[in-house]
């Protein structure tokens, strides 16, 4: 990694969220000074203003994710975050200095929890008017989950989809995007506060309180299923799902379809096609399709999203606690609990 320097030559520091190794029990991070990076060719620099904290991470620090894509120690952390940028690399023409940017981080190259971080170009879209840098940080992952999967799942206006546990940060993104789509959505959650009528201002047709009802005995040819708790719930899921629909998961096990589509070498197309089989096996009884999805960066489908959204119609950024860089194994503890209405941040700038 190049390492920026100062007009005195000496080599400039930033404050960084450091993973020393993985631990299934959930280390914690370390708070690091370590050396800004000069962004590479395809590379802009930006300064990280805020992160956003997901379970993503603490799957990561806890190593499940790597068979998927493993990473050298130490590793500094973050996925998801919004900022400025402040350089860029001699090949990188479209994004300017000072643009205001956000994006969901290279799955090869992580390190959002810093001050700086260097991040190729086309991982990256200009935030849209209406959201603040705050806001942005919420929208990476979450829209381009719901982008993926929809795309996928090759969705048709005046399909319907089943979205799991939409009462949580990807729900509010995931509905308004399936609505913009045309399609039908449906949902399931805790039936708490005003979640009801919030998924159904985002654009949710039905919403079934899980305390009262099962979305089995509610639902049935649905044409598309998008699966946010896994294992447990898989079963009805493909059950409530129409002949011949498909399944995306976040949460099962990955497949065979899953390491063809990542382009991952045969040893590793073998190993998940064993792996997911048994959820195949499950689709298979109705002509479903089952694909695992683990969401990648893309600048192009991030600006997709924005124009899918105005100032009338805006994204919806949903923010549940801020927490300081400092205070990062806090914000990590509170995602693990989970029950959250929102997105966890990590304010890093001002």
């Amino acid at each position: 990694m190049k390492k920026m320097h100062g007009t005195d030559g000496e080599e400039k520091k930033m404050k960084a969220a450091v993973l020393t190794q993985y631990d299934k029990s959930g280390r914690e991070l370390e708070i690091r000074e370590l050396p800004i990076p000069e962004p590479g060719a395809d590379e802009v620099l930006v300064k990280v203003m805020t992160a956003a904290v997901n379970p993503l991470d603490n799957m990561i620090m806890r190593g499940e994710v790597k068979m998927i894509v493993s990473y050298k120690m130490p590793l500094v952390m973050g996925n998801e975050f919004a900022g400025i940028v402040e350089k860029t690399g001699e090949n990188a023409t479209r994004l300017q200095v000072g643009d205001r940017v956000y994006g969901r981080m290279p799955l090869k190259k992580i390190g959002a929890f810093a001050e700086y971080a260097a991040v190729r170009e086309d991982a990256l879209a200009r935030i849209p008017e209406y959201l603040s840098v705050e806001e942005a940080a919420t929208v990476p992952l979450t829209a381009l989950t719901a982008m993926q999967a929809f795309e996928i799942m090759k969705v048709k206006a005046g399909e319907s989809v089943f979205i799991s546990g939409g009462t949580g940060s990807l729900g509010a993104m995931a509905i308004p995007v399936a609505k913009s789509l045309g399609l039908h959505v449906y949902t399931n959650g805790s039936g708490d506060g005003d979640n009801e009528a919030r998924v159904k201002r985002l654009g949710a047709e039905k919403f079934i309180d899980y305390k009262k009802a099962r979305y089995v005995d509610q639902l049935s040819d649905v044409d598309h299923v998008l699966d946010t708790l896994g294992d447990r719930e898989l079963p009805d899921e493909f059950s409530i799902l129409k002949q011949g629909g498909s399944l995306v998961s976040l949460r099962g096990m990955p497949n065979g379809r899953f390491a063809e589509r990542s382009g991952m070498p045969f040893w590793k197309r073998i190993l998940f096609r064993i792996a997911g089989s048994k959820y195949d096996k499950m689709a298979a009884a109705k002509n479903q399709s089952y694909d695992f999805l683990f969401v990648h960066e893309s600048g192009k489908q991030l600006e997709e999203i924005g124009k899918l959204f105005d100032r009338e119609d805006p994204l919806q950024a949903s923010i549940d606690s801020v927490y300081s860089l400092d205070r990062v194994n806090e914000a990590l503890a509170k995602v693990k609990a989970g029950g959250s209405n929102g997105k966890t941040l990590l304010k890093i700038a001002e």
